[in-house]
């Protein structure tokens, strides 16, 4: 039986791919910051672990406790919605810790297994922003595309080992409260400098006006096909509005 280490899975995306792969009869080693063993099914197949993606001594511990695994899924991150000139580079650094340096540090943390077994996947869940030319996210963006180039690489240098590595991107998702927590607390007007205010509203408003959104079950099927995919496929849109995006470019 195959086992999967997924990072980020107290909600959302994580929390329910999850619950697609132990579904489907996997292990599953669940990761969370603060773990809650009571948001995912009880089950001996099931592990929930404390996983801080930023913290060195965390990863290596989470690593260790969780064995041998044959996927790793990097989905744990942090959004990032506003005018670039209304971020603080404090926020701009928090943002790149989670979403580009901790799949880096994850990912370095499990390789060499990978590497030694010849064998194993790893899945990076980056976002559908990457895909197109969207307002208000160009702190999230650059991070995600950061992974996105790290993931192309990665794969070219795994490849001879028989090591595979993908990306999904998830596509805008109504359930998951991204616009919520992308606001970090602070006040409107403190992400969008006065100059901005129009283009702000102008931007949301389209936003909240497209057709197409993604589930979050879209995300966790599209990361259960990266991790069986065995064409050399390197990236999966997730939702039809990702996909839409996709078959755009």
């Amino acid at each position: 039986m195959q086992t999967v280490l997924i990072t980020g899975t107290s909600s959302g995306y994580g929390r329910e791919t999850a619950r697609h792969f132990h579904a489907k009869g996997w292990n599953v080693v669940a990761t969370m910051r603060t773990p809650r063993p009571d948001v995912l099914p009880e089950s001996d197949r099931l592990r929930v672990l404390a996983l801080d993606v930023t913290d060195p001594d965390s990863i290596a511990a989470a690593v260790e406790a969780a064995g041998p695994v044959d996927a790793l899924v990097n989905n744990a991150g942090v959004p990032s919605i506003g005018v670039f000139e209304g971020t603080s580079m404090a926020r701009v650094r928090e943002v790149f810790e989670t979403n580009t340096f901790g799949v880096l540090a994850v990912t370095g943390a499990v390789l060499p297994q990978f590497r030694e077994r010849g064998s194993g996947v790893v899945v990076n869940v980056t976002s559908s922003v990457v895909l197109g030319h969207m307002p208000l996210t160009a702190v999230y963006k650059a991070s995600k595309t950061a992974v996105e180039g790290f993931t192309s690489s990665l794969a070219l240098e795994l490849a001879p080992f028989g090591v595979r590595a993908r990306t999904v991107q998830p596509g805008a998702c109504l359930t998951t409260g991204f616009a919520a927590r992308a606001t970090n607390g602070a006040a409107p007007q403190d992400l969008v400098p006065a100059p901005y205010a129009a283009f702000a509203r102008q931007a949301m408003g389209g936003f909240a006006g497209q057709d197409l959104f993604t589930r979050e079950s879209d995300v966790a099927e599209a990361v259960w096909q990266a991790v069986h995919d065995t064409t050399g496929r390197l990236r999966f849109p997730a939702g039809p509005d990702a996909v839409w995006l996709a078959e755009a470019k």
